[in-house]
C-alpha cells in the first residue's frame, strides 16, 4: 500500500514516514532545476532524520512533455495524482504570451481551487541586493489566486462579444467608447473568495507570531472589487479573530499607538503607495494580503529587492491539497545547459517540508544555502554580482550544498 498523506477533520496533514510526492519538472531549464532540487531535498531529509524518513518522488506529466506524450497540456490524471497524494512540487511550465494555451501554472490553481498562492520574501546574508537595507526586508505574501484577471474574462477588440459588452456600457453608463477598436476585461472579486484568502493571511500571523497584516488594495479607484476586497477583508478581521486582531484606527484612537498585548495590527495600503512603503519602510510590515494581480507585482518586486526570482520560493494552497513551484520562467535559451540558479525549487521544497510538519530538514535547507552564499559558491545570476565568487553550474551548487550537510 502507497504511503499517501492523508487529512485531518480540522484540515491538518497526517504524514507518513515515506509520504508519495508527485513531481513535475517542468519545460525548458526546469529538468536541470529540478534534479539538482531533488539532490538537496532529499540529502536535508536524510541528515535531519537519517533513515527514518524519507520522501518519495513520483513523476507526473505536464507542459511540453505531457503534450508530446499525450496531446494534452495538462493531462487529467495528473490533477487527480496531486489530489490523490495531497502535497507536490513543480518546476517552472512554458506559458505562450499573447497567443495558444492559457496558463498551465494558473490552469494547475483553478482546477485544483488552489486559493492563497503564498510566497515569502526573506532576505539572505550576502546576496547582492539593489535595496540599502535588505535585512530588514521579512514578509509572506497572501495572494488571492482564483480569480481578480485569473478568472481570464477578456474579449478582443472587434470581436462581437467585445462590441456587444461595449455596447452595454455606453447604454448603462455616461462612457462613450468605440465599439470597433476597444477590448474590454472584466475583473471579478467574490465575498467567499477574499475572505478565505484574509483568514489564511490572518491565521498565518497568528501561527507565527508576526505582528501585522496589511490589506493592498486600489479601493480608493476600483471601489466595487478591489473596495470590496477591503471591506470583506476587514470584515474577516473584526468578526472572526477580535481576540487577536486589532485594527490601526483603533490602535491610534484607543491606545494610543501602544500595541496591546498578544495583537496583531490589522491595516491597509493602496497599492500604488504600497510600493513605496515597502521601499522606503520595509521593517512595518510582516504579512501582506491581496487581490491576484497586487500580490503577483508586489511579490516580483520584494524578490527583486532580496536578490531576484532565483531565490523566491513559492507555494499554491487549497482545503484539499497543496502544489509547491519555482516562481519564475522557464528561461528556455537555458535549457540543457546545466546553469541557472536552482535556489527557487530548492526554498519552496523548504516550504513544502515546513507544510509537512518536517521543519528539521527545512532548516537544514536554509542554513547549507546560506553558508554557500556566504562562502561565494554560487550560480552565474550571483557570481556576475559578487566579486571573488566561484560560479558553480546548477548541478554543482546542488552537491555543493549536499556536501555541507555532512
Amino acid at each position: 500500500m502507497e504511503n499517501i498523506i492523508e487529512l485531518n477533520k480540522d484540515g491538518s496533514l497526517l504524514v507518513p514516514d515515506m509520504p508519495v510526492i508527485p513531481y513535475i519538472p517542468g519545460d525548458g531549464t526546469g529538468p536541470d532545476i529540478w534534479n539538482a532540487a531533488r539532490l538537496v531535498l532529499d540529502a536535508a531529509v536524510k541528515t535531519a532524520y537519517k533513515n527514518k524518513k524519507k520522501l518519495v518522488f513520483k513523476k507526473i506529466l505536464a507542459g511540453e512533455e505531457a503534450f508530446g506524450q499525450t496531446g494534452e497540456w495538462l493531462p487529467k490524471e495528473t490533477l487527480k495524482q496531486i489530489l490523490k497524494y495531497k502535497v507536490a512540487i513543480k518546476g517552472p511550465l512554458t506559458t505562450p504570451v499573447g497567443h495558444g494555451m492559457r496558463s498551465l501554472n494558473v490552469a494547475i490553481r483553478q482546477e485544483l481551487d488552489l486559493f492563497a498562492c503564498i510566497r515569502p520574501v526573506k532576505y539572505i546574508p550576502g546576496v547582492p541586493s539593489p535595496c540599502n537595507e535588505p535585512e530588514k526586508i521579512d514578509m509572506v505574501i497572501f495572494r488571492e489566486n482564483t480569480e481578480d484577471l485569473y478568472l481570464g474574462i477578456e474579449w478582443e477588440a472587434g470581436t462581437r462579444q467585445a462590441r456587444d459588452a461595449v455596447c452595454f456600457i455606453n447604454q448603462k453608463t455616461s462612457k462613450n467608447l468605440d465599439e470597433g477598436t476597444t477590448g474590454i476585461g472584466i475583473k471579478p472579486i467574490s465575498e467567499k473568495n477574499t475572505k478565505r484568502i484574509m483568514r489564511k493571511a490572518i491565521q498565518f500571523a497568528i501561527d507565527h507570531n508576526r505582528k501585522n497584516v496589511t490589506i493592498m488594495h486600489k479601493g480608493n479607484i476600483m471601489k466595487f472589487t478591489e473596495g470590496a476586497f477591503l471591506k470583506w477583508g476587514y470584515e474577516v478581521g473584526k468578526n472572526e479573530f477580535k481576540d487577536s486582531i486589532i485594527t490601526e484606527q483603533n490602535l491610534r484612537d484607543k491606545f494610543d499607538g501602544k500595541i496591546p498585548e498578544g495583537k496583531i495590527i490589522l491595516k491597509d495600503r493602496i497599492a500604488d503607495n504600497m510600493f513605496q512603503q515597502v521601499l522606503s519602510r520595509p521593517s512595518e510590515y510582516d504579512i501582506i494580503a491581496a487581490p491576484n494581480l497586487n500580490g503577483d507585482y508586489i511579490s516580483d518586486l520584494l524578490a527583486a529587492m532580496v536578490g531576484g526570482l532565483g531565490l523566491a520560493p513559492g507555494a499554491n494552497i487549497g482545503d484539499n491539497c497543496a502544489v509547491f513551484e519555482a516562481t519564475h520562467g522557464t528561461a528556455p535559451k537555458y535549457a540543457g545547459l546545466d546553469k541557472v540558479n536552482p535556489g527557487s525549487v530548492i526554498l519552496s521544497g523548504a516550504m513544502m517540508l515546513d507544510h509537512l510538519g518536517w521543519h528539521e530538514a527545512s532548516k537544514v535547507i536554509h542554513s547549507t544555502l546560506q553558508k554557500a552564499i556566504l562562502n561565494k559558491k554560487v550560480t552565474y545570476d550571483l557570481a556576475r554580482q559578487i566579486p571573488g565568487a566561484i560560479e558553480l553550474k546548477c548541478s554543482e551548487f546542488a552537491r555543493e550544498l549536499c556536501a555541507s550537510m555532512i
